[in-house]
């Protein structure tokens, strides 16, 4: 007949599969696993390693309670523009179309982590009285951000210097053309502020051609008491 044929290699695969099966089980092998292998012919993928978690604007952990979140990263030579996250927001960006060269500034109110306001001053091309109108009025507690862009301190002079020692400011001083620099401060902090970083200007070791590299920095801000602000 002619079923003889294809029933005959129906019957010497299930005994060849059998025979597998029993052979993994009894060698401790997972009989399933190979029943799903025999049918299928497919291995089955290796479980991808988890990725590391992230927290609220990229931080590895998260911040306690009633302390604020933040990214500050400068920009990278005059090409790409800074960027400053708080609380997973992104308060200065070029996407935001808010940045420019120089100084990019977020005001921040301390008390409710509320966004004020944010600009960014020419420090190559500008007039350095439009920086001072803008920091000396702020109010106790007001939290300050700073990223820079291209150049950040050709411009800067003595008074504006001093207006960021104010706010916490230890690198301020020094800052020279086209030196990296980001900062976080306050208006009335009693210490140095933890949170500032600078690159300095180095044909020895700019990352790129006469820009030094982009800084990163990121951290917990807490929270000031109404009472305090």
């Amino acid at each position: 007949m002619r079923l003889a044929g294809p029933l005959r290699a129906v019957a010497v695969l299930l005994l060849v599969g059998l025979t597998w099966v029993f052979a993994s089980s009894i060698l401790g092998g997972d009989s399933n696993s190979v029943v799903k292998h025999f049918f299928s012919g497919t291995n089955e993928e290796p479980t991808a390693e988890p990725k590391p978690r992230r927290y609220t604007c990229g931080l590895s952990a998260p911040c306690p309670q009633k302390h604020l979140a933040f990214r500050v990263v400068s920009g990278a030579a005059n090409v790409i523009g800074p960027k400053i996250c708080l609380e997973d927001k992104i308060l200065v960006s070029s996407l935001n179309h808010n940045v420019g060269r120089g100084l990019n500034v977020a005001l921040v109110n301390g008390v409710s982590g509320e966004l004020l306001d944010t600009k960014s001053f020419d420090m190559w091309e500008g007039d350095v009285t439009d920086l001072l109108k803008y920091l000396l009025p702020l109010h106790e507690g007001t939290l300050v951000f700073v990223a820079s862009f291209d150049d950040p301190a050709t411009k800067l002079n003595d008074e504006a210097r001093r207006l960021f020692e104010e706010l916490g400011s230890t690198a301020v001083k020094e800052l020279t053309f086209r030196d990296s620099w980001v900062f976080v401060g306050a208006k009335g902090i009693e210490n140095k502020s933890p949170f500032e970083q600078r690159m300095k200007n180095s044909k020895n070791s700019n990352k790129y051609e006469g820009w030094p590299e982009s800084l990163e920095m990121d951290g917990c801000i807490p929270l000031r008491s109404p009472s305090e602000g």
